[in-house]
């Protein structure tokens, strides 16, 4: 579909779903972000709705400043994915001892490791860069600098909430019945701590005072401000990144160990709670992809739906006038209270049949009908990505 304007704002915000379909809530969110002297643009993807500090599913595009809430607090969160030589037919009838397996390799909610990962030791895992990586950590927040040792124990777990590893089986056309490898996560509790520190500091700025809604304060360019905050933000991306890449690894490794004939493809890796330097009609702008995916012509994403829906494997059409980007899921249709008040376990083991995964009242929150039909999501942004794969679940773990 093409893109319909949101009424009643500066700056444009062009919005990929029924305008009058978006919570009130986050809806207004939208016009403040339009508000701001510094948003150049504004991007509302099909999975939008209300979150803490700005809009879950909105891409902002801005000139020579950034919102540190606009990126979010899970800085760099984001999926994998990797296609194997193994098909349906090659998998067990019981796919608990599977899921079993893969929860002993990887923390899952809380958990830490009791020994940071060492990565030579991770087969499949990219060798360069880490002392590099871990020497920056002491230029980091000084007040974050102190938690080096967490972060290094929390490298390589999954966290809790929305976040998952699934296998896969690909649903449609040539391919249907291969076998796919996918998660999602991202940077931890040191991207929050950092996120949140420096959402602090924006909400002091003189420049911050008359603006809408004070969870949108923004660094200017130039600023010893701005300068902390990219430099965190660069580093807490990383980790994220780093940190699936070798979850994706010990999971390869995992069922490498169940079925020993199987190979992989070339691993998919995409951001979508972060900032990226882009250049539109000759406009160099800060984006800030908000629960969002970048989706330049030919990039491959992907775009999860929920416990028991399925994802899809993406290739962007770099559509500019959603600065190159596309949904980063489903999206929420209720609060996680809500779908708790709503739904019981016996609704969650209804809507996840067939999928080896948790079906007890910790993850009623993550009941598929507390999201959006992912289906409609893809009808509403077939002018910003085409689908190279649909996949559905078989295993899932949750935290």
């Amino acid at each position: 579909m093409a893109f319909t304007p949101l009424p009643g704002t500066k700056a444009p915000v062009r919005v990929w779903t029924d305008p009058y379909g978006i919570e009130p809530q986050a809806a207004q969110q939208l016009r403040n972000i339009g508000a701001l002297p510094w948003v150049q643009g504004v991007a509302v993807m099909p999975d939008v709705h209300y979150g803490k500090g700005a809009t879950v599913g909105s891409v902002i595009a801005m000139r020579q400043a950034v919102s540190p809430a606009a990126v979010g607090v899970d800085i760099g969160c984001g999926m994998s994915a990797v296609r194997t030589s193994l098909t349906a037919a090659d998998l067990p009838d019981n796919l608990a001892p599977l899921r079993s397996a893969i929860e002993a390799v990887v923390p899952v909610g809380f958990a830490k490791r009791d020994d940071p990962v060492d990565p030579r030791r991770v087969r499949g895992l990219e060798q360069r860069g880490w002392d590099d990586f871990w020497a920056r950590f002491g230029t980091l927040d000084r007040k974050v600098a102190q938690l080096e040792s967490r972060a290094r124990h929390q490298l390589g777990t999954l966290g809790g909430g929305n976040h998952f590893i699934e296998v896969c089986v690909e649903q449609d056309g040539p391919d249907a019945g291969q076998v796919w490898l996918m998660l999602h996560s991202g940077s931890r509790n040191i991207g929050k701590e950092l996120a949140e520190r420096h959402i602090g500091v924006a909400r002091t700025l003189p420049h911050n005072a008359d603006l809408p809604d004070r969870d949108l304060a923004v660094f200017l360019a130039g600023t010893p401000e701005m300068d902390a905050y990219r430099r965190d933000l660069w580093w807490a991306q990383e980790y994220a990144r780093r940190n699936r890449a070798v979850m994706l690894a010990l999971l390869c490794g995992v069922v490498r160990d169940a079925f020993p004939q199987v190979s992989y493809g070339e691993p998919i890796s995409c951001h979508h709670n972060y900032v990226a330097e882009e250049s539109y009609d000759g406009v160099d702008v800060l984006v800030t992809r908000k629960g969002a995916i970048r989706a330049g012509r030919g990039d491959l994403g992907i775009i999860p739906g929920s416990m028991g829906t399925g994802s899809y494997i993406v290739r962007g059409r770099g559509n500019p006038d959603a600065y190159c980007s596309a949904s980063h899921g489903a999206g929420r249709r209720m609060s996680r209270t809500k779908a708790k008040r709503t739904f019981s376990t016996a609704d969650l083991a209804q809507q996840t049949a067939g999928v080896e995964c948790r079906k007890d009242a910790g993850v009623v929150d993550e009941i598929p009908g507390a999201y959006k039909d992912i289906t409609e999501v893809m009808a509403q942004q077939d002018d910003l990505v085409e689908v190279v794969a649909h996949l559905k679940q078989v295993v899932c773990v949750k935290g």
